[in-house]
């Protein structure tokens, strides 16, 4: 099993890091390797909602489902896959005088003949973490602000 947890610093208030990144529609943006996101499910997000995805790995097109485990809104959203690899990640924002503090963590599960590769697979997993969140501060640094959370309706993100 490879767990990956890594942290940033996002120099904007915490709904808004927590909206982009409970979006999963908003992967493709800042998730190398991402290709496609679709949402399969109605409704506010929340525990049970599901995605299909396409991503590329090793220059392989692959799609996948997945499934939110956790969701506290504002705070922490957790998925799981469904199909493909097994894995769990989340993202927990954490409100800071500087702005939010956001730690994401990957758990893999590389069985079989993918086991002999596993701290190959970990360093690799590692570098992507980081650039990608060094991606998603970029983005959100640079977008315009978005309306502070009491303004959002119920159920929104």
């Amino acid at each position: 099993m490879i767990r990956v947890e890594k942290s940033t610093v996002v120099h904007r208030p915490s709904h808004e890091v927590f909206a982009f990144v409970a979006d999963q529609t908003n992967a493709a943006r800042w998730q190398s390797g991402i290709v496609e996101v679709r949402r399969l499910t109605d409704g506010p997000p929340g525990v049970g909602t599901r995605h299909t995805f396409t991503r590329t790995l090793m220059g392989r097109r692959m799609t996948g489902e997945n499934e939110y485990v956790a969701f506290e809104p504002g705070k922490q959203v957790a998925f799981r896959t469904t199909s493909g690899p097994r894995l769990l990640a989340s993202y927990a924002v954490t409100a800071m005088p500087e702005g939010t503090r956001l730690t994401a963590t990957i758990e893999m599960d590389v069985s079989g003949i993918m086991s002999v590769a596993e701290p190959l697979v970990a360093r690799a997993l590692g570098r992507d973490v980081v650039a990608n969140l060094a991606r998603l501060t970029s983005i959100l640094e640079s977008s315009p602000a978005a309306a502070p959370a009491d303004t959002l309706g119920a159920g929104q993100v």
